[in-house]
């Protein structure tokens, strides 16, 4: 799914908290968004899925306005996950019922992704009884399970154990190769989006500062904000 943004704003109190002129992403790309906190990278993504109202400008979709049609293309993984009061089973295979998919595909379709993110032997526990860590791979898994044309994902490793992270990692990352799907992916681990993002966009303040393929803009920031986040003076 291709994105064009143009004078997007959200504003909150009289401050704006998001402020971008202009912004296209492309089909099938891998962006990650870098800064600090308070910059308005997560209340961007969410307007970017129908969240959060603008009070200015447009998220163009492929050449289209957003629709309810769009959003089913689209899933979005937060920080801290939200799961259905059911067992992680039904709370994967969720978007794929409410599709009305045939079982037997349904039933495929969430074994494969179970097996990839090595959560099989969580099928019949409920949803309120996991760790943080195995809630966010099963939010994970359920925002796949679709194969979304637009995967949006919100500091979907934060506060997990470095096994869990590489697991959710690999997942994504053969995700977006065998859908090429477009992933907009929010992260403060610099060394993650070299792993993962083709590309990586600086966001400070409401505003896209930078934004470039990720070893050049990681390499050799052309903007001082940028260099300044990345060499630790600006705190996340």
């Amino acid at each position: 799914m291709k994105l064009e943004i143009s004078n997007l704003k959200k504003d909150y109190g009289g401050q704006y908290v998001v402020d971008i002129h202009r912004l296209t992403i492309k089909e099938g790309s891998f962006l990650g968004i870098i800064g600090p906190n308070g910059g308005g990278k997560s209340t961007f993504v969410r307007m970017i899925a129908g969240l959060t109202e603008a009070n200015d400008g447009q998220v163009v979709y492929n050449g289209e306005p957003l629709s309810s049609k769009i959003q089913k293309n689209m899933t979005l993984v937060f920080q801290k996950p939200y799961l259905l009061r059911a067992t992680v089973w039904h709370n994967i295979a969720y978007p794929l019922m409410i599709r009305k998919m045939d079982n037997q595909e349904i039933r495929h379709r969430v074994r494969e992704v179970m097996v990839l993110m090595e959560i099989e032997y969580l099928a019949d526990q409920k949803g309120w009884t996991l760790s943080g860590g195995e809630a966010q791979k099963v939010a994970l898994a359920r925002a796949m399970v679709s194969k979304p044309s637009l995967l949006l994902l919100d500091e979907p490793t934060a506060n997990i154990d470095p096994k869990s992270v590489l697991i959710m990692e690999h997942t994504i990352q053969r995700f977006h190769e065998e859908t090429r799907s477009t992933v907009i992916m929010i992260t403060h681990n610099l060394q993650q989006s070299k792993r993962l993002c083709e590309e990586v966009a600086f966001m400070h303040q409401g505003k896209i500062v930078e934004m470039g393929r990720t070893e050049d803009i990681l390499g050799n920031p052309s903007d001082i904000l940028t260099r300044r986040f990345i060499e630790g003076e600006i705190l996340i």
